[in-house]
């Protein structure tokens, strides 16, 4: 049988381009290995955020029952039913849009062939969308029995270690660290660069270093690593002083890469870097086959720009057109205090030349977060010389929710006296938007 678009990767992107191909009536064959969902929901976002959802309830109950036991069955199990439910909810809606899925790793042989478990398939459109796999740094020792990857964190049975070491100050390892902190392990984080989340604002990473240090981690940036001795990690401080740090477990979170190793035959002569090359819509140097997500070279890693590439590279299957903005993307950390960002920093604007000045309101003087006990945090936003708005930071309690807000902000244009005829709930986070215009 031969199918309108073949997908190989059943992750965010690619069954999310399965049913928009399908709700447009398109023959869709879509190829996964392991399991639908892709990373994101087996071993990265959603594992991760029942881990995150299920210890702050915990730290909660702490401050009322000070002896509790932390409950590492119950979470672990929560986890496990969570993911097991949304991955069979997918599959469900694969299936009612009559989405063909084949369980088996998939080849693309020629234009319009892909291979997967001795069988052909015959399709008018290929879509790549085969993720990201965990990227080991080049570290002597690294293949410690006492290292751990995110997928191994996630796919654990078991947290039964004493101590952590983090390697690695991103998003994956500060969220990692916020888990362990709230079930009161002891945690090191070494990070290469001047301040954890490095690819965020400095003032964001600032607070929450301040945040996780209170908490009772150890946090030392600008290091070099140098090797990994069973559970010991020695490195260089930013003297150049060697030091060294062991514990139980040793996690590394040094990013991720696009996982297309066997994916593609050679002959193709597709375009590749460090990832497949793919323009604005996702086509490749080949007209029938696109690209999308972690797969898609000089990509930002995340599920929700996956799934916006892949309604975009079925819109231009369709009729060349592309239904998504990808130039408003907003990121989030779902640490405590969350913490979320869009647009431009005051930094990059002024880099880019502009004229911008900020405004900011701060957790203190919301009702809400005061209720909530929130931790110090404040919104603030970057606008240009008319009061456009360009972008938006947030550390506060429901950060990861309200960016959308200024996500619609941003891509609008819109301006800030745009806010000053809303009237936003009370008692609400929200209305640290509002207290912006005043």
């Amino acid at each position: 049988m031969r199918y309108d678009i073949g997908i190989i990767g059943a992750g965010p992107g690619g069954y999310t381009a399965a049913l928009a191909a399908a709700e447009r009536g398109l023959s869709v064959v879509l190829f996964e290995e392991k399991q639908v969902g892709g990373t994101c929901l087996n071993r990265g976002c959603i594992p991760t955020k029942s881990l995150l959802h299920s210890v702050k309830q915990f730290a909660q109950i702490q401050k009322e029952v000070s002896d509790y036991p932390f409950p590492k069955e119950k979470v672990l199990a929560k986890k496990e039913e969570t993911v097991a439910r949304l991955r069979g909810d997918v599959e469900k809606l694969l299936k009612s849009k009559k989405v063909k899925l084949v369980n088996a790793h998939a080849y693309l042989l020629e234009h319009h062939t892909i291979v997967a478990a001795n069988e052909q398939y015959e399709v008018e459109h290929v879509i790549l969308a085969s993720g990201s796999k965990v990227s080991l740094p080049p570290i002597e020792g690294v293949d410690s029995p006492y290292v751990m990857t995110s997928d191994d964190l996630l796919e654990e049975s078991d947290l039964s270690f004493s101590s952590v070491t983090i390697i690695g100050g991103g998003v994956i390892g500060v969220e990692c660290a916020s888990i362990f902190l709230s079930m009161n392990l002891p945690v090191t984080i070494l990070e290469i660069a001047d301040h954890i989340l490095p690819t965020m604002d400095a003032e964001i990473a600032q607070r929450l270093n301040l945040s996780l240090k209170k908490k009772g981690a150890q946090i030392v940036t600008k290091v070099s690593i140098s090797r990994i001795d069973g559970n010991t990690v020695y490195y260089k401080d930013k003297a150049g002083k060697e030091c060294s740090v062991t514990s139980d477990r040793i996690l590394v979170a040094a990013g991720r890469k696009a996982n297309i190793c066997n994916l593609v035959n050679p002959s193709l002569a597709l375009e590749i870097k460090r990832g497949i090359v793919g323009d604005a819509a996702g086509m490749t140097n080949i007209s029938n086959i696109f690209v999308i997500g972690d797969a898609k070279n000089r990509n930002i890693q995340l599920a929700h720009v996956a799934e916006a590439q892949g309604r975009n590279a079925v819109s231009y299957i369709c009729d060349k057109t592309l239904i998504k903005d990808m130039s408003v993307i907003p990121s989030c950390v779902y640490t405590d205090p969350e913490i979320a960002s869009v647009g431009c920093t005051q930094k990059e604007a002024e880099e880019a030349g502009l004229t911008v000045h900020t405004r900011k309101t701060l957790t203190g003087a919301n009702g809400k977060s005061v209720i909530e006990e929130a931790e110090s945090g404040y919104v603030k936003v970057v606008l240009d010389e008319e009061d456009t708005i360009l972008g938006a930071q947030m550390v506060c309690p429901h950060a990861t929710e309200l960016i959308s807000e200024f996500a619609i902000l941003v891509q609008k244009k819109m301006k800030l006296s745009d806010l000053r005829e809303v009237v936003f709930p009370h008692p609400t986070v929200s209305e640290m938007i509002s207290s912006l215009c005043e």
